[in-house]
């Protein structure tokens, strides 16, 4: 056999007509730049059901990378059995649908009541249109294949511009397309895309085949992803969010951020509080700052702004300074207030752990840290060197006061202790008499100063508040704490010390 033998092609081996270079790489890139906005829009459309932690983070993207591995081998085994021009339409556009009709799924799955079934649409979402995509470039290639000599080249430019669309997926879904259009927008659009693509496919190959029942279902998903709730007000660049209205109290609202009841606000008495750990916060800063003077207060988080604007009607005159990563809060928040924000409460979007390195050495009497995502305090705000910070930045006698969330057997408000006892000379934990018995969980505040603290004149001050809280210092606090890791920036896993089942 000659060289030239061996190099031909087998007989048989020619797949139809084969597609322009243009046309190849446009595919490829479109393909590949759609899988990954189906995975980070996925992130956005779970968060409310399974909260925006490590896991779901991780479970989405190990899902996303079955898809690809699932489709590319599929497509390719595929294209070597069927003539792969007639693949390419079908992919696309069955992607589409399945794509469009991911909202209205999910959620309909979600308003059914049934975590299993939520699951099972959660995990379809993912595969079927990230496996139907990625399905599309190994045909590709072998419809740009034409010769043995040619197989490193058309591999490898097809595979680079795949790598291409993915960045470009990626980029403009994380800084143009979340921040701007509706999860359910972005997914009924990309699949109309997908779904014109089809089309454009169908007739350039002379298929003579309509799509117009995939285009019926790309239709039907567009009006059922409008009419599905979605439980937002708002899809910030962060969170779902949605305001509520108290049925008992005209005035209260409830912010809700990814389904969970983050802030509570009377728009018109700033000084009812009613969430209980917020009350036990309020009672440190009267029983700390007794003489009602105004503070210099920071806040990690914005929340509904209760304590910045509970501190600026009892102490008229305070400052406080809130780092909040989403603007969307921010902009709720404004419109919650009627329009402006307290006196003295200036609100900088941006991350508070950028935000600690700027504060001015003993500059600060009170920092706040209520900072969440979802459940989970941010690990980077957990670590020793975070906490290291805020105490450089309080005065002698300031106080750092924190909001944890835990349950189960508290692995994670119990190494956030620890943590704080590493930085501070004097610590005291607020919570329920239950959560301070390590029986259950539910909030818990930690409070610091490098100063005494005075902790019986803060349960005295949750007592007249009707507030059941009791307090834990001293050698009964290190007993609760017992051998809790220190969190560092180097060792903070808070989705792991949580447990799974928080919510």
């Amino acid at each position: 056999m000659t060289s030239d033998e061996a190099a031909a092609p087998a007989p048989g081996s020619t797949t139809g007509p084969g597609l322009g270079p243009w046309v190849a790489a446009a595919l490829v890139f479109g393909s590949s730049a759609a899988v990954l906005v189906v995975e980070l829009v996925a992130l956005r459309l779970l968060a409310p059901y399974f909260g925006l932690t490590l896991e779901t983070n991780t479970m989405v993207i190990g899902l996303a990378l079955t898809a690809i591995a699932a489709g590319t081998w599929a497509g390719g085994r595929s294209a070597d059995r069927v003539a792969p021009r007639h693949l390419l339409g079908p992919l696309l556009g069955v992607s589409g649908a399945a794509v469009a009709l991911t909202p209205t799924l999910v959620r309909g799955s979600a308003a059914s009541g049934s975590p299993g079934l939520l699951l099972l649409m959660a995990t379809l979402s993912i595969l079927v249109p990230g496996a139907l995509l990625s399905a599309v470039t190994p045909v590709v290639i072998k419809l740009r294949l034409t010769s043995l000599h040619q197989t490193g080249s058309v591999v490898g430019h097809l595979s680079g511009v795949g790598t291409v669309g993915a960045i470009f997926g990626t980029v403009v879904t994380g800084f143009v397309l979340i921040s701007r259009v509706p999860v359910s927008g972005i997914l009924v659009g990309l699949g109309v895309a997908l779904l014109v693509a089809a089309v454009a496919v169908q007739v350039a190959g002379r298929r003579g085949r309509s799509d117009v029942v995939l285009a019926l279902v790309v239709a039907l998903a567009g009006l059922g992803a409008a009419a599905a709730p979605s439980g937002c007000d708002t899809e910030t660049t962060y969170h779902c969010l949605a305001i509520t209205t108290d049925p008992e109290r005209p005035t209260g609202r409830t912010l809700v951020l990814d389904g969970l009841r983050h802030s509570y606000v009377d728009v018109e008495d700033p000084t009812h509080l009613e969430f209980a750990y917020v009350q036990a916060m309020a009672s440190v800063t009267d029983t700390a700052f007794a003489g009602g003077e105004p503070l210099d207060a920071y806040h990690l988080g914005a929340g509904g702004l209760t304590i910045p604007r509970y501190l600026a009607t009892t102490r008229p005159g305070t400052s406080s300074r809130v780092s909040e990563i989403d603007a969307g809060v921010v902009a709720a928040d404004v419109r919650l207030l009627g329009g402006s924000l307290p006196e003295g409460v200036a609100v900088g979007v941006e991350d508070g752990r950028l935000a600690i390195d700027d504060l001015p050495p003993a500059s600060l009497d009170l920092v706040v840290g209520d900072a969440f995502g979802g459940v989970s305090v941010p690990w980077h705000l957990a670590s020793v060197e975070a906490v290291g910070g805020l105490e450089e930045a309080l005065a002698a006698d300031g106080v750092y006061v924190a909001n944890l969330i835990d349950f189960g057997p508290l692995d994670f408000a119990r190494a956030a202790v620890a943590t704080t006892a590493e930085v501070f000379d004097h610590v005291a934990l607020l919570a329920e008499p239950s959560s301070l018995a390590g029986e259950e969980g539910g909030n818990l505040v930690v409070v610091a100063s490098a100063s005494p603290l005075g902790v019986a004149a803060i349960e005295d001050r949750m007592a007249e508040r009707d507030l059941t809280w009791g307090a834990l210092e001293g050698e009964d606090l290190d007993a609760w704490t017992g051998d809790a890791p220190v969190l560092t920036d180097d060792y903070a896993p808070v989705d792991q010390l949580l447990t799974p089942y928080a919510r």
